[in-house]
């Protein structure tokens, strides 16, 4: 019996998603678990894969943008064919006869046609249009004649020079076709266009993807440009993160995918919240002295220190046990205090910001949270973020000391009464007697929902959090 293939939701904030390429191809017999595709999301880009087996009809093409529950293909039985799907009726002869076949190529230039109805798979289609090439000088050899994109590129590889046409588009789609097949895979076009915006020759890539398939990351760090800065991983004394290339005057961006979902967040979060935000001064100096010996424990070992920020992570945690209605969520007009302390740390990417978490952070060592946060952040960078790594955050921490920034008032994220900013560490002093003596010091921002928390209690998580960062040993032995 035929199944629908839907357009899944990966998040509670997720409304849309783009389909980044089809890994599969239509008229493919799939298994259970296979992959079947690339799923572009407001946060993360994750492989789809087969929840039951048959054969793939594909009902939306790789660019598109569809809505969460949309169909976007079919899983079916041998001799049945997808509702509102021109494709043949495959059977199982046929398909194991497609998946071991080898393309045949049309090497004469048999008479052009424009025939609308030729059985092709979108990727084909795709790449034809790129390349200029019409689908009807093409021999298909997939299920019933099909026409699969591998069978566009051995008729790219295979025509004539002279038939080729000499525009720019069909250049750099040729170019772009023998890179994927130096690579052995096909790469979708989403990324296919970010290796052209950087200059990437695809085919010198090796992948770390799924299957060894190219991500975003990889073709990013061949480009030899610095995608983002975790955030979440900086300490307050590290130098400021380098530049990267952004936006330039006269530029419209629009407000979609991971920049659109940030915008219906916060703005749902602002107008949803009774939000305030408390300045508090935080000693740690005594911090900032143990992190150094760290340091340099660290340097002569060869191992990382900590960062200041698993320090405050761990801080924050541990001063929820204490006040845990910072630690809640609102819905239907009751407020839900969470069990877990599970600790959002915010990580800066390119064109936005995502949140992974870092569960149960109350009970982990401070080694153990700067080893996770480190992971999270490089995740993030590189796109393999999972979107259950961002899902249930209980409270957040956003770091922005390593821009140089003080005092802020972050913005809780929806699901959560509270979020923690940390900022940079800079000298102070305190009076000792009529001496003043040099201290280092940390300004932390409590947003908190008035709602759930009044000020005086909000209050005390922050002289909680500061004493806890003032006792730095205390959070090496726990």
């Amino acid at each position: 019996m035929a199944q629908q293939i839907v357009l899944p939701k990966l998040g509670l904030t997720m409304q849309e998603g783009v389909i980044g390429e089809w890994v599969a191809e239509s008229g493919q017999r799939i298994g259970l678990g296979d992959v079947l595709l690339r799923l572009e999301t407001d946060k993360v880009d994750v492989d789809v894969e087969a929840e039951a087996e048959g054969i793939l009809a594909t009902t939306a093409q790789a660019g598109d943008v569809l809505p969460v529950g949309a169909v976007i293909g079919w899983l079916l039985g041998d001799g049945e064919t997808a509702p509102g799907v021109d494709a043949a009726v495959v059977t199982a002869d046929e398909a194991a006869a497609a998946d071991g076949a080898t393309a045949a190529v049309e090497t004469e230039v048999p008479t052009l046609g424009s025939d609308s109805r030729i059985k092709s798979s979108p990727n084909a289609r795709r790449v034809a249009a790129m390349s200029h090439i019409d689908l009807a000088r093409v021999r298909g050899s997939g299920p019933g004649g099909r026409i699969v994109s591998e069978d566009v590129e051995e008729f790219l590889a295979a025509v004539p020079v002279h038939e080729k046409v000499a525009t720019p588009e069909a250049a750099q789609a040729q170019k772009a076709v023998g890179a994927d097949r130096a690579a052995g895979q096909f790469v979708g076009p989403v990324l296919r266009r970010r290796a052209a915006e950087l200059g990437v020759d695809l085919g010198e890539l090796v992948g770390s993807g799924v299957g060894g398939r190219i991500t975003k990351g990889d073709i990013e760090t061949a480009a030899g440009r610095s995608v983002s800065v975790p955030v979440g991983a900086q300490s307050a004394e590290a130098d400021a993160p380098a530049r990267t290339t952004g936006p330039k005057p006269g530029d419209i961006i629009p407000l979609k995918g991971m920049r659109g979902a940030i915008a219906r967040n916060m703005l749902d979060s602002l107008h949803s919240m009774a939000q305030l935000t408390h300045g508090y001064e935080a000693d740690v100096t005594a911090l900032v002295q143990i992190r150094a010996e760290l340091g340099a424990e660290s340097a002569r070992s060869g191992s990382k220190p900590p960062s200041l920020n698993a320090f405050v992570v761990k801080a924050a945690a541990l001063a929820l046990r204490k006040h845990p209605l910072l630690n809640a969520g609102i819905a239907d007009d009751e407020v839900t205090l969470f069990e877990a302390i599970d600790i959002g740390v915010a990580v800066s990417v390119e064109g936005g910001l995502v949140v992974p978490v870092v569960r149960g952070a109350d009970s982990l060592s401070i080694g153990a949270i700067g080893a996770r946060t480190t992971e999270l952040a490089t995740a993030a960078r590189t796109g393999r973020l999972g979107s259950s790594d961002m899902e249930g955050a209980t409270f957040s921490v956003s770091t922005l000391g390593a821009y140089g920034v003080d005092f802020f008032t972050p913005v809780i994220n929806p699901g959560n009464v509270a979020i923690l900013g940390v900022g940079r560490v800079k000298d102070g002093f305190r009076w000792e007697g009529h001496t003043p003596v040099k201290t280092q010091v940390m300004t932390l921002s409590l947003t908190f929902d008035h709602r759930a928390v009044d000020g005086a209690p909000a209050a005390e998580y922050l002289r909680t959090v500061s004493e806890i960062l003032a006792r730095p040993l205390s959070l090496l032995a726990d």
